[in-house]
């Protein structure tokens, strides 16, 4: 884990243990206004895409309101799905919106929100190389169909002609567990590609290619270490765990034929080609706009339409608004491109259906 670990992540990793440390050692008063009145713990599970933002909110807010802690652990987008089917944690998390039939399952009903959104970028490590690489739609697809398996392949060169390319063999790095970072990159595939899509498909798990050089790894952590300890490696992550690392990320042919970078513009630019729907289940998998970063996802938070607890019920409320207030100002730093303002007021009409007796507040900049 401390190969993961950046300047940003060693001291959001000091938080967090100082954070817990405060915890145990100390039982601090609760407010007179607290909308609480008594401590309430939450436990949440499932994307490792947001794990970083989830937590530095349970951080702040912790600060702000110690009658509440959040403990978010990362695990994958498939089992934050199964976790909120079951109801055995009081939030779940996916990168990837529940399926109908996946929502019938839910144990205590499930409201699917949207919390902040992303780009999935292709990382990479090339020794000595300083330009980011440009890679077209045949040539990233390629690759991850194990057909192009050299660094000095012509059609990586034919993308980069001012460019020496290293005499390495690609390694491709995947996720192994259930996860909603492959199935946004898959669906893209299967979007671009007919082949991808009649012998690979879209899912949270595929059976990858056997040409070429695939090694798996558990949650966007375990890809970051992966990428980062092997030369001509490379995988899909998503875009906060690549720059809090400093890893080298690929600019990518877009829709309209433009090589473009995973930028907040760009990837703003993705969300604002499609309008979310009433139940906020959205795949964006070939966004259209001349400035639009062809991987992105929104990630869902996965809560309760009834909670047995009044209290979690409002706690988890809680959470919610300040994600959506507060959580957002912070987002660009972290990584992640903050909601567009129509979409921070349509979850948070959905989210007042949690606990009918707290309603959150958003004001025109975000602000609670």
């Amino acid at each position: 884990m401390s190969a993961v670990i950046s300047s940003f992540g060693r001291h959001n990793y000091l938080l967090i243990v100082c954070l817990c440390v405060a915890v145990a050692s100390c039982r601090p008063s609760i407010s007179e206004d607290s909308p609480l009145g008594a401590r309430v713990s939450l436990i949440g599970a499932g994307a490792s895409f947001p794990a970083i933002l989830y937590q530095s909110w349970a951080i702040s807010l912790y600060r702000e309101m110690p009658e509440l802690r959040v403990n978010y652990q990362s695990m994958g987008s498939g089992a934050g799905v199964k976790q909120a089917i079951t109801g055995v944690v009081d939030f779940g998390a996916s990168d990837v919106a529940m399926t109908p039939e996946e929502v019938a399952q839910a144990k205590h009903g499930v409201l699917l929100l949207p919390m902040t959104a992303g780009a999935v970028v292709l990382a990479y490590n090339l020794p000595g190389l300083v330009a980011p690489l440009r890679m077209s739609r045949q040539t990233y697809t390629d690759i991850f169909l194990g057909k192009t398996v050299h660094w000095r392949d012509p059609a990586i060169a034919a993308d980069n002609p001012d460019v020496t390319l290293p005499d390495l063999p690609i390694t491709v790095v995947h996720r192994a567990d259930g996860s909603g970072t492959t199935a946004v990159l898959t669906a893209h595939l299967a979007a671009i590609s007919p082949e991808w899509n009649e012998d690979i498909g879209v899912g949270k798990s595929v059976d990858w290619p056997r040409t070429g050089t695939f090694i798996g790894s558990k949650g966007n952590e375990g890809s970051t270490t992966q990428i980062i300890q092997m030369a001509g490696a490379i995988g899909y992550l998503d875009y906060s765990y690549a720059a809090n690392n400093g890893l080298a990320m690929a600019t990518l042919e877009n829709r309209a034929g433009r090589f473009v970078s995973s930028t907040h513009e760009n990837t703003a630019a993705s969300l604002g080609s499609a309008t979310l729907p009433p139940d906020m289940r959205l795949f964006i998998t070939d966004p259209d706009g001349p400035d639009s970063y062809p991987i992105v996802t929104y990630t869902w938070l996965l809560t309760y339409q009834r909670y047995e607890d009044p209290l979690k019920a409002k706690a988890v409320e809680i959470f919610v608004e300040y994600g959506l207030t507060k959580g957002q100002d912070v987002a660009p730093a972290l990584g992640y491109t903050p909601l567009p303002q129509a979409v921070r007021e349509q979850v948070r009409a959905a989210a007042d259906a949690i606990s009918p007796d707290y309603s959150i507040t958003i004001g025109p900049g975000g602000d609670r």
